[in-house]
């Protein structure tokens, strides 16, 4: 299984973090492949506004274009997953995003479950979010910690505490289930859920596994068509 991770920030650092944690995820989930990544190219440094979100999508784009063919599968390592459902659309291949990922993943352990991540403007995202997939604010409840995920990633130890604080309100509140969503956050779940006493799934790990499961799927039969192009033919056939 050969993955493409993109990161939709123009932050290099997280994009080498996100990698690094990937390759050593697949044989932890009892997977094997190559991992490459790829930095947008225009963009903010990381992801905290609506603006900085849809230019990110546009950037999301750009790099499947550029550096998708030769994969199997497209992790889309931003949490908020900008650009998903075009890429999705325009891709051949497998697309899956963080937060997506971890919407399936944490059902299938609990009814409700949590979101937790950096930024507080992330809120009311990743709520609507949820909400355009069906999944309410009492299924899914989505809370954060001041600094945002660039901040996180640059400091994870002085933001420990106050993620495993999250946690422990969110199991108080219901959750069964809790994210640590995040490419800023990734590797972190394991410390989270010590310091907190509740288990932790990470939003990268979720990704992992669904693209890994999407990859596994049969090809779709190509539509039968006649009298086309060779070039519409071909992308017709995927």
């Amino acid at each position: 299984m050969k993955l493409l991770l993109i990161n939709g920030n123009t932050n290099a650092a997280i994009t080498d973090r996100a990698v690094a944690h990937t390759r050593a995820a697949l044989p932890r989930l009892g997977l094997s492949g190559t991992v490459a990544g790829v930095t947008a190219r225009f963009g903010a440094h990381y992801i905290a506004t609506r603006a900085a979100s849809a230019i990110a999508q546009h950037a999301v784009l750009d790099a499947l274009a550029e550096h998708g063919a030769g994969h199997d599968g497209v992790i889309i390592a931003c949490f908020g997953d900008p650009g998903l459902e075009a890429a999705r659309e325009l891709s051949p291949l497998p697309v899956v995003g963080m937060a997506d990922a971890s919407l399936t993943i944490g059902f299938r352990q609990a009814s409700r479950i949590a979101f937790i991540t950096g930024g507080a403007a992330w809120v009311p995202m990743l709520e609507e979010f949820c909400l355009l997939r069906g999944y309410s604010r009492e299924q899914v409840l989505v809370r954060a910690v001041a600094p945002d995920g660039g901040m996180i990633a640059a400091d994870p130890d002085g933001a420990i505490a106050l993620l495993a604080q999250a946690a422990r309100d969110a199991a108080a509140e219901g959750a069964g289930a809790v994210v640590l969503g995040g490419a800023g956050l990734a590797g972190l779940a394991p410390r989270v859920a010590a310091a907190s006493g509740i288990a932790v799934l990470d939003s990268l790990d979720c990704a992992v596994l669904a693209v890994a499961e999407a990859v596994a799927q049969p090809s779709p039969t190509p539509t039968p068509s006649s009298g086309l192009s060779p070039a519409l033919a071909a992308l017709l056939a995927g």
